[in-house]
């Protein structure tokens, strides 16, 4: 006889979504993660009081199959401006969403990001792909979206001195390689929804889905050696179940199935920064608007949700794109901070640099990989989209596949 109906490999969000899902459908499981905490790349850190996520990161609440997993309102989502300030030229402009700010977009029509058409260009992508079904996006002509946007008709200035920042930023990426589909599934959710935080940090997100499954089903720091049939060997012995779900990233499951394809991974460098003092006020991410310089955004994370930082500081993230591990790191960027913010970045305390060598896999376009679904089930963005997401969505959909068997 088995030990447990299912046997769930990786405890980031795709395994967990998986585990309520079987849980609450009455279906046994035991879903073992190899490191000391739940929730794979979505994790957080208290440092001094401060809130750091591991990595700049955002939850869109337009999501649909991750918003009706989670209780949103117990997430206590803050949410950012929608548009961006970007620091072009040796000066800030705002640009912002035209539906939600029409007097501050219509201020910054003529703006030097971009030209007057590409902001008229922005309703009408916001337009056409709020009349689209998500499942209609999917199946759209597969490009890259730097030439989706060439093909709207944006123009390069627009596409250089905005897209490449705000969607490097998402994507992880300035040559905007990524597949149209993905941006714009991402621009749909910008356009129907805003960009958030949960109050108490990105880790809230796994913690609440946790906090819904029996401890005695939930094994930490239990790595899979290898894998069988109905078979899982850990350190110390092995376990059986009718069902196993590989719910890793993309790269520690091709160790259990070779037949996957490898991943290009897309690494980040982050730096958190405190202040005594924000550099400005509002929720709007601050980005590089000239391809120059290692910085490619900054969010105010303590502007947006007050709770990541202690009463009277502020709190900074800095995104670099790539790994970057130079013994000056910390100099380079903050010299590169005063031209954005003046000399008051000498004040700035740093509180930790990150290196996240696999922050997300790119999703090129061209046909998606076959992954089978039987015996040995895999669940995870890079099975879907790289997106949280994507995470939850597959993870659901392999729980979906076990219980109707």
């Amino acid at each position: 006889m088995p030990d447990t109906e299912t046997i769930i490999i990786g405890g980031g969000l795709a395994g967990l979504a998986c585990a309520v899902r079987l849980h609450e459908a009455g279906r046994s499981f035991c879903l073992l993660e190899a490191s000391d905490g739940f929730g794979g790349r979505v994790r957080s850190d208290k440092v001094g009081g401060f809130t750091l996520d591991r990595g700049f990161q955002i939850y869109l609440d337009a999501y649909r199959a991750a918003g009706e997993l989670l209780d949103l309102a117990a997430l206590d989502l803050r949410a950012f401006d929608s548009g961006a300030r970007v620091f072009c030229e040796g000066q800030w402009r705002e640009l912002k969403d035209p539906f939600r700010h029409p007097l501050s977009a219509l201020r910054g029509a003529f703006s030097p990001v971009g030209n007057f058409w590409d902001k008229c260009l922005v309703a009408k992508l916001q337009l056409s792909l709020l009349n689209r079904s998500e499942a209609a996006i999917w199946d759209s002509t597969d490009q890259s979206t730097e030439s989706f946007l060439r093909d709207f008709g944006f123009s390069s200035s627009m596409i250089d001195d905005f897209f490449r920042s705000f969607y490097g930023g998402i994507f992880l990426e300035r040559d905007l390689e990524t597949t149209s589909r993905l941006f714009q599934f991402t621009f749909r959710c910008f356009a129907r929804g805003q960009a958030t935080l949960p109050a108490e940090g990105m880790q809230a997100i796994p913690d609440q889905l946790v906090a819904r499954l029996p401890a005695s089903s939930l094994k930490l720091e239990t790595k899979v050696e290898s894998i069988a049939e109905n078979r899982v060997d850990i350190d110390g012995g092995e376990l059986s179940a009718q069902h196993i779900v590989v719910a890793t990233d993309a790269s520690s499951a091709r160790d259990f199935d070779t037949s996957l394809t490898e991943p290009k991974w897309k690494g980040t460098t982050c730096l958190h920064f405190s202040a005594p003092e924000p550099p400005f006020r509002g929720k709007l991410i601050a980005l590089q608007g000239q391809r120059r310089g290692m910085i490619n955004n900054i969010a105010l994370l303590s502007e947006v949700a007050p709770s990541y930082a202690p009463l009277g500081q502020s709190l900074l993230a800095v995104t670099l794109l790539g790994i970057h591990d130079t013994a000056d790191l910390e100099n380079l960027v903050r010299r590169e901070m005063v031209d954005w913010f003046g000399p008051e970045v000498a004040d700035y305390e740093c509180l930790r640099v990150q290196h996240l060598p696999r922050s997300l896999p790119l999703l090129s376009p061209g046909p998606s990989q076959s992954i089978e679904y039987s015996p040995i089930m895999f669940a995870g963005d890079y099975c879907s989209h790289a997106s949280i997401e994507g995470a939850v969505s597959s993870g659901l959909a392999v729980a979906d596949t076990i219980i109707s068997q």
